[in-house]
């Protein structure tokens, strides 16, 4: 184990076969029970999975290990220490790093300099920038990873930033390595590079703790498989011992929704149009170039493509958050001069890339959170109407199965999944003509998954229109009755769900189709 300043507070543990043992820990914040007496081996350079519902307490157990939490109860041995790390530094002086679902980086910076940000190399005091790149591109090829070290991190899309959060991680010199739903935003290529690389850091004594919702990933990747529900320990599992379907009954205690079948309403209106969208970017690099499409009544058209690739830039041309050149229209009228608020009232809802950074606001209310993009549909004149906003949000608690003591409490207590959520159930529950949806079941578990397809499927065949982006491939051959992939902001292929397939999707996606 690194040496650092946990190590003055650790005692050796009687138990220390594993590299991480939590005992009997229990956490709990204001109204909500995240973790009950869970108990949790890992064995030393092997990938261990954690699944669990959305709120089963997976997160905030990663990040009692961490040190971002303190337990209330329940003891904590890491390398055969017993310890409670005070903050991450204690534990990635421990070995412990984390790279969260909600990445931790700073816009204003370059990559190389998130990367080593609190870890500058140094030579004699002074920062050495041409080691610290040195280091950061063989820990980058190590893991088969291309990335500009001097772009800025507000240039990157989401799959970008979760690159430098693994690399940040690994240039710190974690031995046991935490990942948060890693594979939120991969496809299926990326996905199998990935595995090949954290298997390889496995056979080098490196530590993989893995949380996904994605259970054929975990069933493919990992070692061993713990189950958390309702944030209590349900049992550990070799992965030859079940498949995917007792693995989520596991995790919801009863038998998992179906997804159901997808059917085909759509109508003659078209809805949604882009005529050469353009949006110009730096140094005449456009991050959409000359895009035309459209949605029709009762249609969901899929978007895949890998992050960066112009759908971030589309989706906010569509809203009006970014200028473009060319055409953009909603039931046959031109909108492209309109202001958001203008589109908003033609029927337009939009379910954002980052629930954190662009859906919600963290330290206000869930009702208050409800309320974003639609105060006038539950409004008294200029006033609010508290008694309907507060009702309106506990509707959409029930409907969603958003996992709550009530509507009062800020977003920040729940869970990204249940966020998620949220944010999904507010613009749904306004019946809009127009569903801007990007990745809308993004963290979210196998049994809601479900269900927010149904509702999805179930507003679509009442004449609502959907721009579905997703990273999620399953997600987009599910639901889409048309789809376009994106390379290089230009549409690169339209294909048929029914005969199109995630390997081919990946093909397009990466250019080498």
């Amino acid at each position: 184990m690194q040496a650092g300043s946990a190590k003055s507070s650790q005692t050796l543990s009687a138990e220390s076969a594993n590299i991480v043992e939590l005992k009997n820990i229990s956490k709990s914040f204001p109204g909500v029970i995240a973790n009950r007496d869970i108990s949790l081996q890992v064995a030393r350079a092997t990938i261990h999975a954690i699944v669990g519902e959305n709120g089963a307490g997976k997160s905030t157990l990663m990040k009692i290990l961490y040190g971002l939490h303190q337990p209330d109860s329940g003891t904590i041995s890491v390398n055969g220490y017993v310890t409670q790390f005070k903050s991450p530094s204690e534990a990635i002086a421990a070995g412990v790093g984390m790279v969260h679902q909600h990445f931790m980086l700073a816009d204003n910076l370059t990559v190389l300099e998130n990367i080593i940000l609190g870890s500058e190399p140094t030579k004699i005091g002074v920062l050495s920038l041409g080691d610290a790149r040195k280091q950061v591109k063989e820990i980058a090829t190590s893991i088969g990873v291309e990335i500009d070290l001097d772009l800025p991190i507000s240039e990157l899309g989401v799959g970008q930033r979760q690159r430098v959060e693994i690399l940040k991680v690994l240039f710190r010199g974690a031995e046991i390595l935490v990942l948060d739903e890693p594979t939120a935003v991969l496809v299926p290529q990326e996905v199998d590079e990935l595995f090949t690389n954290l298997r390889k850091l496995v056979a080098t004594g490196t530590t993989i703790i893995f949380i996904s919702h994605k259970l054929d990933e975990v069933l493919a990747v990992s070692d061993e498989i713990t189950v958390i529900r309702q944030g209590s320990t349900v049992a550990t599992v070799l992965p030859k011992s079940v498949d995917r379907l007792k693995l989520a009954e596991m995790m919801v205690g009863s038998d998992l929704p179906s997804h159901g079948k997808r059917t085909t309403k759509v109508g003659a209106t078209i809805q949604l149009a882009a005529h050469n969208l353009t949006v110009l970017g730096k140094d005449n690099k456009n991050p959409v170039q000359n895009v035309s499409f459209n949605v029709a009544e009762g249609e969901i058209v899929g978007i895949a493509g890998v992050d960066g690739n112009g759908q971030f830039e589309l989706c906010e041309a569509l809203l009006g958050l970014v200028a473009s050149q060319g055409t953009i229209e909603i039931s046959g009228t031109d909108v492209s001069k309109l202001s958001i608020r203008e589109r908003l009232k033609k029927g337009l809802a939009y379910i954002p890339f980052d629930r954190q950074r662009e859906g919600l606001m963290l330290g206000a209310s869930l009702w208050e959170n409800s309320l974003l993009g639609h105060e006038q549909q539950l409004s008294r004149g200029p006033m609010i109407d508290l008694a309907a906003a507060k009702n309106s949000c506990r509707e959409i608690i029930e409907r969603f199965g958003v996992t709550t003591p009530n509507e009062l409490v800020p977003a920040f207590v729940l869970s990204g999944g249940n966020q998620q959520k949220l944010v999904v159930g507010r613009n749904l529950a306004t019946a809009p003509k127009i569903l801007i949806a990007a990745h809308p079941t993004r963290g979210i578990d196998v049994g809601a998954q479900a269900a927010v397809w149904e509702e999805i499927r179930r507003s679509r065949d009442a004449g609502m229109s959907v721009l579905l982006v997703s990273a999620d491939l399953e997600e987009v051959l599910g639901l889409s009755d048309r789809i376009l992939v994106m390379f290089d902001g230009e549409i690169a292929a339209e294909l048929d769900p029914k005969s199109a397939t995630p390997q081919i999707l990946g093909k397009y996606m990466t250019g080498t189709r």
